[in-house]
């Protein structure tokens, strides 16, 4: 039985939660697309660095959300100080946001081996609905409103990391805003706060191992949790998964990465969910590409993240 459009993006809203707390979406590849959470990332790779990423999040599913990225962020001259710049597109059923924020950080040394860095995020979050939800008969515009809105919002963040660990804070959008501007339909734009970290093990001389977390608390929202173990081979080619799980549902993912020159890097995510969705959906797709413009010092100093 073919279910009900509005049925169906009724039940993706629910379970995202996105109706009354718009969250910003979350990657299966967060750990190669942090500058999107965290601005003290922005310069850490000590080299001009840009990131696409497409996500499909529950293919199958009419209303389903997809998600674009495009960030660049780079160190300056003075290599204390990184600037980026990102733009997200993220559409869920007949909602649509869109996100631009500029990134600045400022960079200082705590060891040998490990700096601090102290990020700040600024710019505007934009919300409307499709035209077709507008023009459907069932549509109310005294209780969804029509008009495309803009908000303003901050973000802030800490970035700690050696070339082999990192341990990151952050709050990417501090400010809890109405984006709808109505009080009868709220899209509450919520403050959330990102924990990650990482470490890089030698398994050999051609093999590492690298595991991470995501922690993810939002207000009004429940706890989300990301584990993830990669291993990389002959500095080339990752491969790993993930698993995710708050206290609505959990997935199950696996990631393939390839560094194919020094500039040029592609990645896919397959991401399966554990709940009411698994006979409606054949699973979320991720692609990810990354240019980079190298320095001659980050051949004999890579970085893993």
């Amino acid at each position: 039985m073919k279910a009900n459009k509005f049925n169906i993006i009724a039940f993706i809203l629910i379970n995202c939660s996105v109706a009354f707390a718009q969250q910003l979406p979350q990657f299966t590849q967060y750990m190669f697309n942090t500058i999107s959470i965290n601005p003290a990332y922005a310069g850490s790779r000590e080299t001009l660095s840009v990131v696409g990423l497409h996500r499909s999040q529950w293919v199958g599913i009419q209303g389903a959300p997809t998600t674009q990225t495009l960030s660049i962020h780079a160190p300056l001259r003075n290599d204390k100080i990184g600037l980026g710049f990102s733009v997200i597109n993220d559409e869920l059923g007949f909602e649509n946001f869109t996100y631009m924020y500029g990134d600045f950080s400022y960079t200082i040394r705590t060891g040998e081996k490990s700096e601090l860095a102290f990020g700040l995020k600024a710019g505007l979050t934009s919300y409307n609905l499709d035209q077709d939800f507008q023009n459907d008969q069932s549509f109310d515009p005294t209780i969804f409103g029509v008009e495309d809105r803009w908000s303003a919002n901050l973000g802030a963040g800490l970035y700690w990391h050696s070339s082999r660990w990192y341990l990151g804070l952050s709050a990417p959008r501090i400010t809890t805003r109405n984006l709808n501007g109505n009080d009868d339909f709220q899209a509450l734009e919520r403050v959330s706060y990102y924990f990650t970290g990482g470490y890089v093990f030698d398994l050999s001389a051609t093999t590492k191992l690298k595991p991470a977390a995501l922690v993810k608390a939002t207000n009004g929202a429940p706890l989300s949790i990301d584990l993830n173990a990669n291993f990389l081979f002959y500095d080339k080619f990752w491969l790993g998964a993930g698993y995710r799980i708050n206290e609505q549902t959990s997935s199950l993912g696996g990631i393939a990465d390839f560094q194919v020159s020094d500039q040029l890097r592609i990645g896919y995510a397959y991401e399966y969910p554990f709940s009411d969705l698994n006979g409606f959906t054949g699973g979320t797709h991720e692609i990810l590409l990354m240019f980079e413009l190298f320095k001659a010092k980050r051949v004999k100093s890579p970085r893993y993240f």
